[in-house]
């Protein structure tokens, strides 16, 4: 029989004379089954097996094992047997050597009597992943070497993985990868350090570019071609959240266009009282008006905002837009996002893959993981109450906040030198502050919603529901192929993949409220992290289409502890206060009454007295594959 691997060499097998000797192949070229004795690292010989699925091993000759017996019960360790192709990133060879004999203590005496346990061979080592015994979503490496005295044995093998390594087409083989040195406590190019071997042994080809200013990033992917940018299967972001913002708005801005959201001031009242349904003025959308902006968000620089929210990108591919538009949807089906934790709170990893771990997001992104994420397209129509009406548009995937949120960012950027840190010290000084800001929000309506406004309450005590709200078990939590994300919102249209849920404005209906609020923030994802074990809301969802909207009305400063309490503890309550509101919706309007007014976009500054927002379901991609608990 004459076997063929990747590098076209024939070897021959059967017969005294084969060198492979031990090797056999059982069924058809296209679904053989590899079968040969080898010698695997700290185990012993062992006859392995190739199927279609995966390896499988399993000792040469039986041995007693280390045991114990416990009230007559026998309890055996546990020993890997078996490893599937799409737990595998990769395989190699390693330099010819010694292989280990058996970790058992019982084995020793069977293993000094064989020959191969002190002899050098040519070996190579299979890379894999396995999931933690102990914490829920964590992923660990596991390596498992084999050898064997005939080099082309090794080589067959090693072709062999390689070959059915490759049918699993989802995996990236070029990425572009972003590193942040300043992410959180300065260790973005050590947590690059530590995942880059990863890479290697997956065969996946990286280019690397380490920023050395704020916006560098967003200026490298808003200028690239998308000649060039498909050429990677993805860009990676080596940092935090809001490093990530600034790759996304980067790649979306020159690419992606949509109508805006209604703005503020596209709606009539139908009548004066709190709460009130509002009607658009009229079925037309809002224009994209181009005017000259002033935009004082130390994410990026002013020069590239113009009023419609798109720079004046020129690239090889020419200034229209027209052929930008073409690209944007086969571009968005290939072309994923990753990111590698190194910044201060990691909410979207946390929120993807389960656990901040580097190594875990590095394995997710190897292994070809894929989901969904809604993102927020948020329009900032004034910068402040006396200021001329120019659009200019930023896209957030994890939040907008504003009041408390866009208080604590502000007060943080004084101490940055403290690391992650300041966020603790910011938002102590500004809940002490406690202030409230006078504002209107408007949302859109999706279902009937139950009441939980606080108007027309008493003394403060009376405003607070009954802390026991729904019990964790009722909460329709995101995790790994959730079926609330697979499922299209009622509200969206089937006529166009960008119509926007106002595009029959006689099927909507909008709400207001004006008040004193502590915040007003919208949530995209549960954005769950260390001080919010749960998340901000628990039962958001990655890809369900909605934006979670919370209104944290005036109330006592006790009060608003006990809600940030609840907030910080696992299994809390936060939303059953009768001075929040939580309203599921497609977009929403927002216009300050005060002097101040800065949001906080995924951890970066955005001021904006009028704003508006809207979410696309599923936008974009990343690798990852959804938390597993």
């Amino acid at each position: 029989m004459e076997i063929r691997g990747d590098d076209e060499a024939s070897i021959s097998v059967g017969g005294d004379k084969s060198p492979l000797d031990n090797v056999e192949v059982e069924g058809g070229e296209a679904s053989s089954v590899l079968r040969s004795t080898l010698f695997l690292d700290n185990v012993g010989e062992v006859v392995l097996t190739l199927d279609s699925d995966g390896l499988s091993w399993e000792l040469l000759d039986s041995f007693e094992t280390d045991e114990s017996i416990c009230l007559g019960i026998k309890f055996v360790p546990k020993v890997a047997t078996e490893i599937k192709f799409f737990d595998v990133y990769g395989v190699e060879f390693v330099k010819y050597g010694f292989n280990h004999g058996s970790n058992h203590p019982n084995a020793g005496k069977y293993f000094l009597s064989r020959k191969s346990y002190d002899s050098e061979m040519y070996r190579f080592s299979v890379h894999g992943v396995q999931k933690s015994q102990t914490q829920p979503c964590l992923w660990v490496l596991t390596t498992y070497t084999f050898g064997h005295k005939d080099l082309r044995t090794c080589q067959l093998w090693v072709n062999r993985i390689n070959a059915s390594l490759k049918i699993e087409v989802e995996r990236p083989k070029n990425l572009l990868v972003f590193v942040n040195p300043r992410s959180g406590k300065a260790n973005g190019c050590r947590t690059w350090e530590t995942v880059a071997p990863i890479f290697s042994r997956a065969d996946v080809e990286a280019k690397v570019v380490v920023t050395e200013r704020a916006g560098h990033a967003f200026d490298v992917m808003a200028s690239l071609a998308n000649k060039e940018l498909n050429s990677y299967d993805g860009v990676i972001a080596v940092g935090g959240d809001g490093f990530f913002n600034e790759i996304l708005n980067g790649f979306l801005l020159p690419r992606y266009r949509a109508p805006h959201p209604p703005s503020p001031s596209d709606f009539i009242h139908s009548d004066g009282s709190k709460g009130s349904a509002l009607v658009p003025k009229s079925n037309e959308t809002v224009p994209e008006t181009a005017h000259k902006n002033e935009d004082n968000s130390p994410l990026i620089s002013s020069s590239i905002c113009n009023g419609s929210g798109l720079g004046d990108f020129r690239t090889e591919d020419g200034p229209s837009f027209t052929d930008q538009d073409l690209e944007f949807p086969r571009l968005k089906e290939r072309f994923r996002f990753g990111i590698i934790p190194a910044g201060s709170t990691d909410a979207i990893v946390m929120c993807t893959t389960g656990i901040r771990d580097p190594i875990t997001s590095a394995l997710h992104i190897v292994l070809g993981k894929r989901v969904y994420l809604d993102i927020a397209q948020v329009v900032r129509w004034k910068t402040s109450s006396t200021s001329n009406v120019e659009p200019c548009v930023r896209y957030a995937a994890s939040f907008a906040g504003y009041g408390f949120y866009g208080d604590v960012i502000t007060e943080s950027e004084k101490y940055r030198w403290m690391g992650p840190k300041r966020y603790d010290y910011a938002g102590t000084k500004v809940f002490l502050r406690h202030r409230s800001y006078e504002a209107e929000v408007a949302y859109m309506e999706t279902e009937p919603e139950k009441t939980n406004s606080a108007a027309g309450k008493g003394h403060p005590l009376s405003r607070m529901r009954a802390v026991w709200g729904p019990e964790k078990s009722e909460r329709a939590i995101c995790r790994m192929n959730c079926g609330v994300c697979k499922t299209k919102p009622v509200y969206m249209s089937t006529r166009s993949p960008r119509a926007t849920p106002y595009s029959r404005p006689e099927e909507t209906r909008w709400r207001r409220c004006r008040g004193h609020f502590l915040s007003v923030g919208a949530a995209v994802i549960s954005n769950r992290n260390e001080r919010a074990p749960d998340g901000l809301v628990a039962d958001a969802h990655l890809s369900d289409g909605f934006l979670h909207l919370l209104l944290i009305r005036d109330c006592p400063r006790a009060l608003y502890l006990w809600h940030l309490t609840q907030l910080a503890k696992r299994g809390g309550k936060p939303l059953n206060f009768e001075f929040v509101e939580h309203h599921k919706t497609p977009a929403f309007t927002f216009t300050s009454f005060g002097n101040e007014s800065v949001w906080n976009l995924d951890g970066e500054l955005f001021p904006a007295h009028q704003l508006s927002a809207q979410v696309f379901q599923g936008l974009i991609s990343l690798f990852a594959s959804g938390p597993e608990v």
